[in-house]
Formats: C-alpha cells, sequence, structure tokens
C-alpha cells in the first residue's frame, strides 16, 4: 500500500496536461508534492478491510464488505474534502450516495492496491477488487481496471516474473501491454478512465530496475500522472520488496497523524499483529 501512495505523491505535481513532464529525470519530492484523492481512497479501502477482515486471508460477507468500503470512502472523503476527487465522486460524496454511478474512471484502480495484500489467494482477491470497484465505479472496464490491478499486485508479492505477470494480464484483461514506454509517451495525453491508463500503468512497472525507476517512468509518461504512479507504485512495491527508506520516510511526512496512524495499523495487521 505504501507503493501506491507514494507513487500519487511522488506524481503529484505533474498531473494534468499543464504541468506533465516526459522525462524521468526531476526531483523525486518538492514542497508541491503532496497527497491526493489517491492516497485517502487507498487508506478507505485499507480501513474496510480493518473493519472486516479480522485476520488476512480471512474472507468477509462480500455484503458486509462492501458496505464496510462505501462508510469507509465517505468517512474520510469528508475528512479530506479538497484532496482532488472527480466531478463526479465529489457528488457521490456530498449526497453521501450508497448506489454506484457507473464511471470507468481509474479511481478503482488508484484505490485496490490494499486488497490485493488482504487475501491468499489470486480468485479472492480479484473477486474483493471487484466488490471494491463496483460501490461506484461499477462500469466493466472500471472493474476490469481495479481487478487487473490487484492481479498484477497479487502475483508480484507471489514471486511471479514479469513475463508471467505480463501474460496474465494479457490474456485474462485483454490490455495491450507490447508498447514500450516510448510508444506510449510521444503522443500519450491525459485520460483519466482505467482503460486509458491502467496498461500504460502497468508497462511502466514491466519496464522498470526497481521502485524509484517505476515511479519516475509512469509519471514519465504524462498525463493523469499521479495516478499512474500510484498503480505502478503498488505494483512495484511489491515487486521489489518494499519502498526505499528515504522515499517512505518523505511519504510519511507529508501525511497528518489520523493517516500515519491507519498506515501503522495496516502494516501491523498485514504482519499478523493486533491492529
Amino acid at each position: 500500500m505504501l507503493g501506491a501512495i507514494a507513487g500519487d505523491i511522488i506524481g503529484s505535481p505533474y498531473e494534468f496536461n499543464r504541468n506533465n513532464i516526459k522525462t524521468t529525470d526531476f526531483p523525486l519530492f518538492s514542497e508541491r508534492s503532496r497527497f491526493t484523492d489517491d492516497t485517502v481512497m487507498t487508506f478507505a479501502i485499507a480501513d474496510a478491510i480493518l473493519k472486516t477482515i479480522p485476520e488476512r486471508g480471512m474472507i468477509p460477507d462480500e455484503n458486509v464488505f462492501a458496505e464496510a468500503v462505501i462508510d469507509s470512502m465517505h468517512e474520510l472523503g469528508h475528512a479530506y474534502p479538497h484532496a482532488g476527487y472527480g466531478s463526479k465522486f465529489v457528488l457521490w460524496l456530498a449526497h453521501y450516495q450508497r448506489t454506484p454511478y457507473g464511471s470507468c474512471g481509474n479511481g478503482s484502480a488508484m484505490r485496490v492496491s490494499p486488497v490485493a495484500w488482504a487475501f491468499d489467494d489470486i480468485e479472492t482477491a480479484e473477486k474483493f477488487a471487484g466488490l471494491s470497484a463496483m460501490v461506484s465505479h461499477n462500469h466493466p472496464e472500471g472493474i476490469k481496471g481495479a481487478q487487473a490491478t490487484a492481479s498484477a499486485i497479487f502475483l508480484a508479492n507471489a514471486g511471479n516474473t514479469k513475463a508471467q505477470i505480463c501474460e496474465y494480464i494479457s490474456e485474462k484483461y485483454g490490455y495491450d501491454l507490447t508498447r514500450t514506454l516510448d510508444e506510449i509517451r510521444s503522443g500519450y495525453k491525459f485520460d483519466a478512465t482505467c482503460q486509458g491508463s491502467v496498461p500504460e500503468a502497468i508497462t511502466a512497472f514491466l519496464e522498470s530496475t526497481g521502485y524509484e525507476d517505476a515511479v519516475r517512468k509512469a509519471v514519465s509518461i504524462g498525463g493523469d500522472s499521479d495516478t499512474i504512479a500510484c498503480i505502478a507504485g503498488g505494483i512495484a512495491e511489491a515487486f521489489y520488496g518494499g519502498v526505499p527508506e528515504e522515499t517512505a520516510r518523505e511519504v510519511i511526512i507529508r501525511l497528518d497523524g489520523r493517516l500515519q496512524d491507519l498506515l501503522e495499523r495496516w502494516y501491523t495487521w498485514l504482519a499478523g499483529g493486533d491492529e
């Protein structure tokens, strides 16, 4: 989860076409680096897991889990109202909606990383990734984006090679992962849909040589930089065995006390402790 949050914060100064950079040569952190809605909603999913799954690997009731996701998204969304949510999600929060609105946006993929760590088999992880998406992003592409992202993280954490991850995602979810970053980067524009950003984020991970390199490559694509880096960072954390210590420190100091506490409780739970 920290890998996704770090990607969000690192990518935050470069979001939108007007701020995009098409290079990997940029300061990893600056005074403009901040957490956005990607981080807040990632914490919301983690919070829902903590509330519904006593121990890692246990399978909660699907309806109970979905309701907890909605509750946590509303709770944290209203606690951090200026994090940069999309316009439809702003309305969803404002009206305390509990029904989805058909979105295929990449919000479902950016927030899903905790689900990939919570279960012992990929089928269950995919199922609950879908449930975490469907409470708001119930368009088939919104669901697919969350499931593909969770699958990549699960497979990376399980020790699969990049070739195996690529093959699984390509065959099961139909994403084109044959394009190189150079081919993507040249004409890429802001695209907040799952189908227009999740394959690009996965490709950034596939071409990377380490965690930091994955995030830098994700940001260099342009477009919705913080979300692309969030998705790529979540996969890279699992594949490369964590987030570099210096990067983690820079991330944690940019979180407030509430989010720092939730992060600590998440990793305590993940390690099998009493959260």
